[in-house]
């Protein structure tokens, strides 16, 4: 039998403003009521989510700069993932995504965040923009 959740694949581009960031938590919550999805890891993947998209708003566009940010979600049998991507200048991966942390900053601590609610983390960043990949592992 085939599994009815397998692939389900959803995109959202969004203005790099803070406002909008709620969009992408809905679409995430849209998605629960097609595979469901306990209350406890929803708000998890939500805030997971929350966290990536406000360090491309915060950080990827600075000086004022107009952007996007695009959200990509994959409903993939029994697996959510969550890609955040923008088109900013990018940061050093090696210093904030190690394990080795040090002293955090708002952007460090948002990816220790994101580590710590999910099963996996893909950062990578360059000097056209950063793609943090993140997934969960559902029941």
């Amino acid at each position: 039998m085939t599994d009815p959740y397998s692939s389900g694949v959803v995109a959202l581009r969004i203005p790099a403003k803070p406002e909008y960031i709620a969009l992408a938590r809905l679409a995430l919550s849209g998605l629960a009521q097609v595979r469901p999805v306990e209350p406890e890891t929803l708000a998890d993947l939500k805030l997971a989510l929350t966290e990536a998209c406000s360090n491309s708003v915060r950080h990827a566009y600075r000086e004022g700069r107009d952007g996007t940010v695009d959200v990509r979600y994959e409903l993939n049998g029994s697996e959510l993932s969550v890609e955040v991507v923008d088109e900013g200048g990018g940061f050093d991966v090696a210093a904030t995504a190690d394990g080795e942390l040090g002293e955090l900053d708002e952007g460090g601590l948002g990816l220790a965040i994101i580590r710590a609610l999910t099963d996996e983390l893909a950062i990578d960043s360059h000097e056209r923009g950063s793609r943090l990949r993140f997934a969960k592992k559902l029941p």
